[in-house]
């Protein structure tokens, strides 16, 4: 099963060789919205080189997998990254503004609206 999700290069990390013939890269991405979101992804053996080509700022979408693991009767999870690509400037652009409301639900500045009429007296 693989997701994506795009935002802002926030922070590249170095690759660190966990073993003599394993090697990860971590790099987090900003996600904006109401609490803005600091998402840790991992890239592993030959794909730690795809951040290379992206700064810090920059817009990205990353593909990814989700991957668990139980060691010692703890449970780990990891956001294994297989693809990045640049996002769109459409997109891009579109993290800048706050998401469009949705006219079934009330918003914060909305009065409540009685929409049932009871005849109890209090």
């Amino acid at each position: 099963m693989s997701f994506e999700i795009e935002g802002k290069l926030h922070k590249k990390f170095d690759t660190e060789s966990k073993s003599a013939t394993f090697q990860v890269r971590d790099f987090v991405i900003a996600v904006d919205g109401t609490y803005p979101q600091f998402i840790k992804f991992q890239l592993s053996q030959d794909r730690c080189g795809l951040i290379d080509d992206y700064s810090e700022n920059d817009f990205i979408k990353v593909h990814f997998d989700l991957r668990g693991r139980e060691w010692n009767g703890k449970y780990f999870t990891n956001l294994n990254a297989w693809r990045i690509e640049a996002a769109t400037t459409e997109e891009a652009e579109s993290t800048d503004t706050p998401p469009a409301t949705d006219s079934n639900f009330p918003s914060a500045d909305d009065e409540p609206v009685q929409e049932f009429n009871d005849d109890l007296p209090f």
